[in-house]
């Protein structure tokens, strides 16, 4: 009895820190964070490469390369392909090479500390971001944000790509392009410059390199982490202790 009282006890308490800490872990530092490093316009640049296709998932693309890309910024916002809510990449359109969603910031978006005062959220294919203020709707530039459609078709890419949280500094490499699913005829046409919005305005990057250069509230997020399995080890240990514990009558 006296080890299940401890044991029920570190699982309340590390499920009430993890729940506070989940708030916290994906808060955009401040700007100093971002000090040290190159967060300058995407560059863009002329492709010799030839269209090429990919077969994954019994399902077959054909890529149209436009311009070579090369981009260095902070993640404020992403949706996973596999995601709970999202129904519309593997479900509907049986697109099993965009893995990721990435919406990015860089410049004066990031050195003014305007991003402080943006809500910045994204759905299934788009990113949003709501200004909250008087500040952020003088200082920032729609010109220094973009959602990024994530073509991956290898597991080394893909599991560095999924390890990018909200406020790290990534940079990714690769070719603007367009694409068909042969199969079923569905086409997605990439944005080639940062000037547009609204639909058709994501860039649609085939991915060859993909690098988180610094993790944001690393201290957090692995405090956030040590909770997470105390709470799961805590209530299996509850478990077990209430099943090879002998019933004392009152």
């Amino acid at each position: 009895m006296f080890y299940q009282q401890i044991v029920k006890w570190i699982f309340i308490i590390s499920c009430a820190l993890m729940i506070a800490l989940y708030f916290y872990k994906d808060k955009l530092p401040e700007p100093s964070t971002y000090e040290a490093f190159n967060l300058e316009e995407p560059l863009q640049t002329p492709t010799f490469r030839e269209p090429f296709s990919i077969e994954t998932n019994h399902q077959h693309y054909s890529l149209t390369p436009k311009f070579d890309y090369d981009l260095t910024g902070v993640v404020v916002s992403y949706s996973n392909a596999d995601g709970f809510t999202n129904i519309w990449h593997h479900d509907l359109w049986k697109d099993f090479i965009n893995v990721r969603d990435i919406c990015v910031i860089w410049g004066k978006n990031v050195s003014t500390g305007v991003y402080k005062e943006v809500d910045f959220t994204s759905d299934s294919w788009t990113c949003w971001y709501t200004l909250t203020s008087k500040k952020s709707s003088m200082q920032f530039k729609s010109t220094a944000f973009s959602n990024n459609h994530l073509l991956v078709d290898n597991t080394f890419l893909a599991s560095a790509l999924l390890k990018a949280e909200i406020g790290d500094v990534v940079h990714f490499k690769g070719i603007l392009v367009d694409y068909t699913n042969d199969e079923n005829g569905g086409v997605r046409h990439t944005s080639t410059h940062r000037r547009d919005t609204g639909n058709g305005a994501c860039e649609v990057v085939y991915l060859d390199d993909f690098t988180v250069i610094k993790k944001a509230n690393p201290i957090l997020r692995n405090f956030y982490m040590l909770t997470k399995w105390a709470a799961i080890f805590s209530f299996l240990g509850f478990v077990v202790l209430f099943v090879i514990t002998p019933f004392e009558p009152r």
